[in-house]
């Protein structure tokens, strides 16, 4: 993993921790939706999703919500957003 990649990976998990301050960043599973991993209710995808906003200051469109829901998604979003 690169410098980039890290921090990408950095701010998701801190946007993450901020919704589910119980979440073991070793334990999460990249690729399994983060509402069944964490048990992510709507309102909180809501909030993890502004927290990403704010963290990478990006707009994100309702649209790509569904990219959003695992970290390797996040990841690859966020990864091409910052290139």
């Amino acid at each position: 993993m690169n410098t980039n990649e890290e921090a990408v990976r950095r701010k998701i998990l801190a946007a993450l921790a901020a919704v589910a301050p119980e979440l073991d960043p070793k334990e999460l599973d990249p690729v399994a939706n983060f509402r069944d991993q964490m048990d992510f209710d709507s309102m909180d995808f809501l909030n993890f999703a502004t927290g990403l906003h704010k963290s990478f200051g990006v707009d994100i469109p309702e649209k790509d919500y569904p990219k959003l829901f695992s970290l390797a998604g996040c990841m690859a979003y966020f990864g091409s957003a910052q290139n």
